[in-house]
């Protein structure tokens, strides 16, 4: 396509084409860093439609510089789903969509249904959110892909700072890597960001300013960009301490001539909204909601807004109860399970019909913003001017109630205005309530502009982001606490999902514990709520940890935002009608359908070697080197060599004696005074010490099926608990066992040692031992003291190793004496830096942002390949992008 208006047109079916200040997104040399637009004129369209055409359509300088991957945050969750069907519809109308979508007809046009990602087409773009959840999100298995991600600001932001939320500690890494490189962020609503806001600012000041303000990767801000859009935006808004300098010299988009001489914008902006204020005061439920009933005019849409979610469900009881059967009512808040949030949106979004009594949305802020929705008659406590704006947005939204349009706003009790504000400051509303009393009209050309002050008090600092690298937590099993810098305190969140099963949820048996949970599983609550909730049902409650493979009591930690709890369906919490509801008695609904069989992954998993098919350690090796290539082949980092390197040796540690023994060969053992014959394996794989894969545990049809091949590698009683194969591999790349290693600089040498180790996201800048590890014995004999650290031991020694492509290892010796601090004083380390200061100065030279980078290709590559193993087939080809 020629020109971004015959883009837009076939993706939107929009005839008349983009807005002025759509276009100039798509079209201009450089992307604005700020986007002012009023609410209600397509933000998200020109968001996603102008980076499409960027990447793909516009000339080659443009496509060039325009980043890979689009990555669209907002604050709220009812957003994320609408956000991603439109992306979904848009790409499928151009045909670029990857993965399979089912749409369907309704008033001749196509309504999005369901969707499926796929990622092998290079030439397609996928489409994927973040909501939580242990499904299999391959977003980041692919690094080369063009991609869209959307989600709301504590999964986005929390992945951001390496410690994200409802997701697997070992894949942060991962994430914290991609979402810093070659990335187009587009920060939506931003007036809703909270504390949030400042992370933001300052995570594009980190981007230019790690590892050196002179290095090539930091001049390029590792190739992203921010953007930050408002109806309200004031760029004071982002002078943080580091982002503060660059703040002035920000591009920003606003509405010109052009944009306010177009008839269909001069319609939106002059759309009638008539404003009252209210009889009833906040507290006043039950006056409130037969106020609501009298406004509400038959056959439309009415939506009250209040600011909290207590309220808002008061106030829907109290219409329930207010003895009308009709119109219908819908509640809309963020505290609800994906399937039940989406059908009271679908209720919500669904067309009036000729003669029907018409709907009551009931709602907190997630309708400030994002949701295309417009009601004749709206209802809204009052709440900060710039939130205010957004819900005046909802009213009369396309000028068709110009006749029967009404706003009124709620006030606050005189006697209760420090109660009722909250959650927002007192102040704030009181500066609100000035503008209002001076309004009798708020169409947007007439809504003022208000100069509001944005107070950060979180802000994270450089030193901050460099202690987030290491995701290891500490001996107590705790990590830095993030959350005051990813939303206000009082909005955080941790999420729950329900189960209904006799007895310890650990289950006696491998079939018996209970499995991670699916997204559709999960709902968010509120910390605060929770944790008594937690106190007062402590015995039905539990958080999974992660070292030690089991659910635990919620009560045995202090309750963590971002966390996921398993609570038991019997003592209730959750109704579908109201969503999270602490004072429930009984669980209305049955537990959520859950997708997963096996329990979340613990420290000690290895899950990509447990697959469905035997391989040795060459035969993988060169299945990922292969998947490496074809990486590198689209991206060309200037690391290559060393991930090559890490590439070829990743799997060498898997020859140790650990990992052989925990898969099953025919040996007898003695087992709590009991002999016990394991499996035998199939002939070819029959007493070899060189199995990289072995099939694990399989359910069929949500049911335990197969235990597969593997046993702890603690069992039976002379095993090491938390054996980790990488810190073995890592430690003797070191020793260079072989000629191609001999010249290697150091600092390449190293980095490829931490690839290696970081291949899991399990080890990475620290050796160290583990809580409850064992000692080095003999026969429950102490020997000397020795080091030891994830099962590996001072002296263990791999064997001659065939790592394929031509690479035969030598035998090793291993030392721990690198975990140790100072220079090394003995062979095979001697005057060589420790485990640490190596990799402290990896860190600090190359950039935190960049080394996550480099470990997820390197991972992505080794998924992909373990992905390709495990189907088998043509199909499991295709998925692993081979």
């Amino acid at each position: 396509m020629n020109e971004f208006g015959e883009m837009f047109e076939k993706a939107t079916g929009i005839a008349e084409g983009p807005f002025p200040f759509q276009e100039r997104f798509a079209t201009d040399d450089e992307i604005p860093s700020l986007v002012d637009v009023p609410t209600g004129l397509g933000k998200t369209a020109m968001a996603i439609l102008g980076w499409l055409w960027r990447r793909r359509f516009a000339a080659e300088g443009i496509r060039a510089k325009t980043p890979r991957c689009l990555i669209y945050c907002l604050p709220m969750r009812v957003l994320v789903e609408q956000t991603r069907n439109n992306a979904v519809l848009w790409l499928d109308n151009l045909r670029l969509l990857a993965g399979e979508a089912r749409f369907k007809e309704s008033d001749g046009k196509r309504v999005f249904q369901s969707y499926t990602p796929a990622w092998t087409d290079p030439e397609k773009i996928a489409v994927n959110i973040l909501m939580g959840g242990e499904e299999a999100d391959d977003w980041d298995l692919y690094p080369e892909s063009d991609a869209i991600i959307i989600g709301t600001q504590d999964m986005l932001l929390s992945r951001a700072l390496n410690r994200g939320y409802a997701a697997s500690r070992a894949r942060w890494p991962m994430q914290f890597g991609l979402l810093h490189t070659d990335c187009l962020w587009i920060f939506d609503e931003i007036q809703l960001m909270g504390s949030g806001l400042a992370t933001t600012a300052q995570l594009e000041a980190f981007r230019r300013l790690l590892p050196k303000p002179e290095s090539d990767t930091a001049k390029g801000g590792h190739g992203c960009h921010s953007v930050w859009m408002s109806a309200t935006l004031a760029k004071t808004w982002l002078e943080t301490v580091d982002f503060a300098p660059r703040v002035g010299s920000l591009k920003r988009l606003s509405l010109n001539k052009d944009d306010l001489n177009d008839p269909r914008i001069k319609k939106l902006r002059d759309a009638v909204k008539p404003l009252h204020k209210a009889c009833s005061m906040v507290d006043e439920t039950e006056k409130l909601a037969k106020e609501v009933l009298d406004a509400h005019k038959i056959g439309t849409r009415t939506i009250v807004v209040a600011n909290t979610v207590r309220r808002a469900c008061e106030l829907f009881e109290a219409l329930q109860t207010a003895g009308m059967t009709t119109p219908k009512l819908v509640l809309l808040h963020s505290r609800f399970r994906p399937a039940d949030r989406q059908a009271q949106i679908d209720k919500a979004l669904a067309e009036i019909p000729p003669g029907d009594t018409g709907t009551i949305i009931v709602s907190t802020q997630v309708i400030e913003s994002g949701v295309d929705i417009s009601a004749t008659t709206l209802f809204t406590e009052l709440a900060p001017w710039a939130s205010m704006v957004q819900r005046f947005g909802r009213s009369n939204r396309r000028g068709e109630y110009n006749d029967s349009a009404l706003v009124k706003w709620i006030d606050l009790p005189d006697e209760k205005q420090n109660e009722c504000a909250r959650p927002y400051p007192l102040a704030d509303l009181v500066s609100a309530q000035n503008q209002l009393q001076a309004l009798d009209n708020v169409c947007i050309s007439r809504i003022p502009v208000v100069n509001m002050d944005f107070e950060h008090t979180h802000v994270i600092r450089r030193r901050d982001l460099i202690d987030l690298f290491d995701t290891t937590p500490d001996l107590a099993g705790n990590d830095i606490d993030i959350d005051r810098y990813v939303r206000d305190v009082e909005d955080t969140d941790v999420r729950l999902f329900w189960r209904k099963f006799e007895g310890d949820p650990n289950g006696s048996d491998v079939e018996k514990q209970q499995p991670a949970p699916s997204r559709e599983e999960l709902c968010p609550a509120p910390v605060g709520e929770f944790s008594k909730f937690a106190k007062a049902h402590g015995k039905m409650v539990w958080r999974w940890n992660f070292l030690d493979k089991k659910w635990e009591g919620a009560t045995h930690h202090e309750i963590a935002p971002g966390q996921v709890y398993l609570v038991h369906s019997d003592v209730g919490g959750y109704t579908k009608l109201l969503g999270w509801d602490p004072g429930g008695k009984k669980l209305s609904v049955h537990p959520a359908e859950r997708t997963g069989n096996a329990p979340p992954e613990g420290n000690d998993d290895d899950n990509m070697s447990m697959i469905g098919q035997w391989q040795r350690i060459d035969e993988h090796t060169d299945e990922v080197c292969a998947k490496l290539e074809h990486i590198l082949d689209a991206i060309q980092p200037a690391e290559s060599g060393a991930l090559r390197i890490a590439a070829r040796w990743h799997d060498l540690g898997k020859a140790h004696d650990v990992f052989q023994d925990a898969i099953d060969d025919g040996q007898t053992v003695e087992r709590r005074g009991k002999t016990i014959t394991r499996r035998e394996r199939p002939e070819a794989f029959y007493r070899s010490r060189v199995v990289a894969k072995a099939p694990g545990k399989r359910f069929e049809n949500g049911k335990f099926a197969d235990s597969g091949w593997w046993r702890r590698y603690d069992w039976p009683n002379d095993g090491r608990k938390y054996f980790r194969h990488e810190l073995a591999s890592a430690l003797a790349l070191l020793q260079r066992p072989h000629q191609n290693l001999r010249d290697l600089p150091e600092n390449l040498l190293n980095l490829a040692a931490y690839l290696i180790a970081a291949h899991h996201g399990k080890v990475r800048l620290s050796i160290r031992s583990l809580p409850g590890e064992r000692h080095p014995h003999d026969n429950g004999t102490p020997q000397p003291v020795k080091r030891f650290a994830r099962g590996v031991w001072d002296g263990d020694e791999l064997p001659e190793t065939d790592l394929g492509g031509g690479v035969r290892a030598q035998a090793v010796k291993l030392s721990l004496e690198p975990m140790e601090l100072g220079l090394c004083q003995a062979e095979p380390f001697k005057d060589q830096p420790s485990w640490g200061e190596r990799m402290l100065r990896l860190r600090d030279t190359i950039g935190p942002f960049r080394l996550a980078y480099l470990e997820a290709i390197l991972r992505a590559a080794d998924m992909r390949a373990s992905a390709n193993a495990r189907c088998g087939t043509e199909e499991g080809k295709n998925v692993a992008n081979g």
